[in-house]
């Protein structure tokens, strides 16, 4: 069985300090290149917020850190499947560069700071060459994760996923759509929300060093449930993925977890 943790917090904000203080030392404690795999949404902003306060007040060199994202919405075009528009307020590309990297070098010095070169995404094009990529700069050390409130995906990985599945396109289950109206509240409604998506795979996250399971507030209770209690992967719930690494992680708040306040 893989060892885990399971660690519990006030609130996101504490919960997002200690993701970031984590982060910071496994970086400070690894020059090289350090493989970040990082989800886009509500639940990891807490973590980018803490772990800028710490790059800018310990400044901390993050120009050997790459940002690898895990998935993006696409769009059907007449020549295949494209990324939304990166302007666009539901794109994961425009998440990456503005409330990742962007928060990431507020305040550090330009040879610290993120370059857009360690932003990384899969190409809808070739998804599988992001296995590749991965493993070719020497696979991710740390992976935050997400898990989905209703029905347990994790990136875009609809339940029933396998195991060994690797990047690929999906089609974005319903549950999973509509969990998404409140991860970009600017949806109008679930029509405005895409079909398709473009994602990693069980076995991209699984093939991690670490994983960071981050679960917060009382909409993710169901969720904190499935993950709790896991000890191996459930395709029912792929977010159960996070048991898998060998430095596995769950990180909740008392309202996800049930717990006094």
């Amino acid at each position: 069985m893989t060892p885990r943790r399971i660690l519990h917090f006030p609130g996101p904000a504490a919960l997002g300090e200690a993701v970031a203080a984590d982060i910071a030392t496994r970086l400070a404690a690894k020059p090289g290149p350090y493989l970040l795999g990082c989800p886009g949404g509500r639940s990891p902003k807490p973590v980018y917020a803490a772990l800028a306060r710490i790059a800018a007040t310990s400044n901390l060199d993050l120009s050997h850190l790459t940002v690898v994202m895990m998935d993006d919405y696409l769009h059907l075009t007449p020549t295949g499947f494209d990324h939304v528009p990166a302007d666009a307020h539901y794109s994961c590309r425009r998440f990456a560069r503005d409330d990742i990297q962007a928060v990431l070098n507020a305040n550090l010095p330009p040879a610290h700071r993120i370059s857009d070169a360690h932003i990384w995404f899969p190409d809808p094009m070739n998804p599988a060459a992001y296995d590749r990529r991965i493993a070719a700069a020497g696979g991710i050390d740390l992976f935050l994760l997400a898990s989905g409130a209703g029905d347990g995906h994790v990136a875009f990985n609809p339940p029933g996923s396998a195991l060994g599945s690797q990047t690929r396109i999906v089609t974005l289950a319903e549950q999973t759509r509509r969990d998404n109206l409140a991860t970009f509240p600017d949806f109008p409604d679930l029509a405005a929300v895409p079909h398709h998506g473009l994602t990693v795979g069980i076995a991209t996250i699984a093939q991690a060093r670490a994983s960071v399971m981050l679960v917060w507030g009382a909409g993710k209770a169901l969720a904190y449930r499935h993950l709790a209690a896991a000890t191996t992967y459930d395709p029912a719930w792929p977010a159960t993925v996070w048991t898998l690494c060998p430095d596995a992680t769950l990180y909740a708040d008392h309202a996800a977890a049930g717990a006094p306040s």
